[in-house]
């Protein structure tokens, strides 16, 4: 890995970092407040309008350049720029403190694994929605959090002891059925939480019932990169456990996203490039 980070004068080959994946001026005044997510001058997505999504090489801006604790593990470091960075991101932004009940809807997959560790290093009291038994069975066994059937919302109960609903509620699945089951458990005082952004996906949302028990809808779009930092910091620790259900080199690209596709894999998928993996 050649290093170009933020501060960086000069290249230091073999530094290990994160890529930043969206592109950003770094010297606009959201980008100075450390909101680089909506950065004025946003340029798009790394993978998508600039090329390395699946790369075995690629060149990075300067900024987009994070340095990594040294010694980490390149494997469990694929979960940093997104999978952990993000629900800090998000725990910042829902108020997750001490004792707040926090439901995780679509809590096993490649984010949401990861939601329900970082909303309990907050202090959240921690349930997770899913679908499957495989996934049920890993937030209970694995991760130790509460396990809710999400497989038909309108028969979804939350914990018995969480006697006024979830303080808040972070939706992975952005579904009209998932989002209008969060409004409704959604104790007074409640932040709903949307992440996702699939077109076309409506609920309907009355400014009645968002007055009356003082509910919130919060947008959080991705992190900052000193969020990103931090993410690093607490995976390597060992505050958050990456979990990556499958492995594969370059040829079983099609093999992970045939799991995605039918809702099977845990956690991240991570491809593993043999020279970087032996580094």
């Amino acid at each position: 890995v050649l290093a170009c980070g933020p501060g960086v004068d000069r290249p230091r080959p073999g530094e290990r970092v994160a890529a930043y994946f969206y592109l950003h001026c770094d010297n606009c005044p959201r980008c100075w407040r450390g909101d680089h997510s909506c950065c004025e001058n946003f340029g798009g997505y790394l993978g998508v309008h600039r090329d390395g999504g699946y790369a075995e090489l690629v060149t990075l801006p300067r900024q987009n350049a994070i340095t990594l604790p040294a010694g980490m593990d390149a494997v469990g470091a694929t979960v940093v720029p997104d999978a952990v960075a993000t629900p800090i991101h998000i725990a910042r932004r829902a108020g997750i403190t001490r004792g707040t009940r926090v439901a995780v809807i679509a809590a096993c997959g490649g984010v949401g694994a990861h939601m329900v560790q970082v909303a309990r290093l907050f202090g959240g009291l921690v349930a997770g929605l899913e679908a499957t038994a495989a996934k049920l069975a890993y937030l209970e066994s694995e991760l130790g959090v509460d396990a809710v059937d999400s497989t038909d919302f309108r028969r979804v109960r939350l914990p018995g002891r969480w006697q006024h609903g979830a303080d808040v509620v972070v939706d992975f699945l952005g579904s009209r059925d998932s989002f209008r089951w969060a409004l409704d458990f959604l104790a007074p005082g409640g932040r709903l939480v949307a992440v996702t952004t699939f077109p076309g996906t409506t609920a309907e949302l009355t400014s009645r019932e968002l007055v009356l028990a003082q509910k919130s809808v919060i947008g959080s779009r991705y992190c900052g990169k000193a969020e990103l930092a931090e993410a690093a910091a607490v995976v390597a620790d060992g505050q958050v456990r990456p979990v990556i259900g499958r492995t594969a080199d370059m040829d079983g690209v099609d093999e992970i996203h045939g799991l995605l596709r039918r809702g099977e894999l845990i956690g991240r998928g991570a491809l593993v490039v043999a020279e970087a993996s032996n580094r």
